[in-house]
């Protein structure tokens, strides 16, 4: 859009919205609220958001010793914790970019993020060195490696070289740091998504982005001082779903996990229960999982009040229900993208519908992903781009445009058909928009299968099978799964001489050695034939209509 000047306003406009000011004023109003951490041991850490941001300023200072210069991309391979939170402030805060690195992908995608990216240090966790030693041969920008661990540096066991101990960088560094006023445009953070075809793509946000994100969540989902948030969502996901931002700068209590898993959940619970945790987010596996230990607790406990933010997938209205039913808690839709900082819609009751509908009526509309928030345009086209009303019936792809959605991808030509003109991102989402404004998805214009709140590439994975000698058709899907919400179904024909010779093992041994074991079908049948369109095509439709309940006792 053209920028049209006004009349010049008097403000000061030298003053930039930079990260670094919502630890800040963090610290300076809510200094004594406080943050909690479990450590690798599983002993919980307890300190302020004035200890915090010292450690901060620290860091920020450690950084300059460390030879990082503004616009420096530094590397970050870690779980959350008080660590991270602080560098979600000092790295971006001293002018260097943050580029959150997934460690469910793959070696190949990590070592592509970080040569793509230009990272010149990364930041992991002692757990999870083994990750960066594997991929450290094929990375071409890296100077060293700083090693998040309560242990000397000196016990810690490793390949890689050179390398600094967080804390010893910390405690070397002066407590005070002199802020750089930044462009408040110039990227602050980075997550690489594999949400499309082909390689990881980057999205860069801005200082400006996480700001005004922050403030738009903080006010949407309407966060306080007195909320004790626990941030489920891994930090590395969009950068937490911006929660980590929100928190602070409201000056919340915020509870940080460390590394957790579904298996293994008691831990989770028994913080939920004793910090009085009021707000939280996550995907429905990780929610129905709680649910399902909630349930299990005589009596279940009363979490009046509380709300979990629900977004990856449309969570089932029986769970929804049963979070209710159980412990009074409410699951609250939304609906987001790596390319939007993930809070796009949150489906929250509005007074006059809670008058109009029926108790059955406002349940549905739950199922909903809510209302665009404040601060982004959206509509729904055809697929001529005619925008399309927003009546609840008519369907077309939603696209997104506003001060925090991407504008461009880094350095990733052929990308650009996913913008329009007028600025619009393509989100490859379809759905409809009532009248209230509440947006539903229908379907996804790409194949993807999202398991866990993670996208896996259906065609990336046909290609990869189709490459085996003995494959000569492959098809994959996204099947619905009661814990994953989706789980890969692969169908493979067979070249006629191979057909007694190759079986489900070494399909899997060879899709290892591309994809992530998460990643790999959880099924994989063999058929003669798989199911085409009219115009030659394989019929996903078809196939997922004919393997619907496959995984249905899993």
């Amino acid at each position: 859009m053209d920028l049209i000047k006004g009349f010049p306003a008097t403000s000061q406009n030298s003053s930039q919205l930079n990260i670094s000011n919502i630890i800040k004023h963090a610290a300076r109003n809510f200094g004594r609220q406080e943050i909690v951490s479990m450590k690798q041991d599983g002993t919980l850490f307890r300190y302020t958001y004035r200890d915090s941001y010292e450690r901060v300023q620290r860091l920020a200072s450690s950084l300059t010793s460390l030879g990082v210069t503004v616009g420096d991309r530094i590397g970050v391979l870690a779980s959350n914790s008080h660590r991270n939170h602080e560098m979600y402030f000092g790295i971006p805060g001293s002018g260097a970019v943050m580029v959150l690195m997934n460690p469910r992908f793959t070696s190949q995608e990590l070592s592509y993020v970080v040569n793509h990216a230009g990272i010149r240090f990364i930041f992991v966790d002692e757990d999870l060195l083994h990750t960066v030693e594997d991929i450290a041969p094929m990375c071409e920008s890296v100077q060293g490696y700083v090693i998040l661990t309560d242990k000397k540096l000196s016990d810690v066991k490793t390949k890689l070289e050179p390398i600094y101990g967080f804390e010893e960088c910390l405690s070397n560094a002066g407590p005070i740091y002199e802020w750089p006023n930044l462009d408040e445009t110039v990227a602050s953070s980075a997550c690489y998504t594999s949400g499309t075809t082909g390689r990881p793509k980057g999205v860069y946000y801005s200082h400006r982005d996480v700001y005004l994100q922050a403030m738009m969540y903080a006010l949407n989902a309407m966060i306080t001082m007195k909320d004790c948030v626990f941030q489920i969502v891994p930090m590395f996901h969009v950068l937490g779903w911006g929660t980590p931002y929100s928190a602070t700068m409201v000056g919340a209590k915020l509870v940080l996990p460390g590394r957790y898993s579904l298996e293994n959940l008691d831990e989770i619970i028994k913080i939920l229960v004793q910090e009085k945790v009021t707000l939280s987010a996550g995907v429905p596996s990780i929610l129905r999982a709680i649910l399902n230990h909630l349930l299990k607790m005589d009596p279940s406990p009363d979490l009046s009040g509380v709300r979990f933010l629900c977004g990856g997938s449309e969570p089932p209205l029986s769970m929804m229900r049963s979070f209710w039913d159980a412990t009074k808690a409410e699951i609250v839709h939304t609906y987001g993208s790596t390319e939007a900082q993930a809070i796009v819609t949150l489906n929250l009751p509005k007074p006059w519908l809670n008058k109009e509908l029926t108790e059955e009526e406002r349940w549905e509309l739950k199922k909903k992903q809510g209302y665009i928030v404040v601060g982004l345009d959206v509509k729904i086209v055809d697929s001529s781009d005619n925008e399309l009303p927003h009546d609840g019936e008519a369907v077309g792809e939603i696209l997104l445009r506003g001060p925090w959605v991407l504008g461009k991808y880094h350095d990733a030509p052929g990308s650009e058909d996913q913008f329009t003109k007028d600025g619009y991102f393509r989100t490859g989402d379809v759905g409809t928009i009532d009248s209230e404004g509440y947006l539903k998805l229908t379907d996804r214009t790409k194949d993807l299968i999202k398991s866990g709140g993670e996208w896996i590439s259906s065609l990336d994975m046909e290609n990869e099978i189709v490459n085996h000698p003995a494959v000569l058709e492959a098809a994959v899907v996204g099947v619905a799964h009661a814990k994953w919400e989706e789980r890969p179904l692969a169908l493979v024909v067979l070249r006629d001489k191979f057909k007694t010779k190759v079986n489900k093992r070494e399909i899997l041994e060879h899709l290892a050695t591309r994809f992530a074991k998460w990643q790999l079908p959880d099924e994989i049948l063999f058929v003669e034939t798989i199911p085409k369109t009219s115009v030659g095509k394989i019929d996903k439709k078809a196939i997922r209509a004919e393997h619907n309940e496959i995984y249905t006792d899993n």
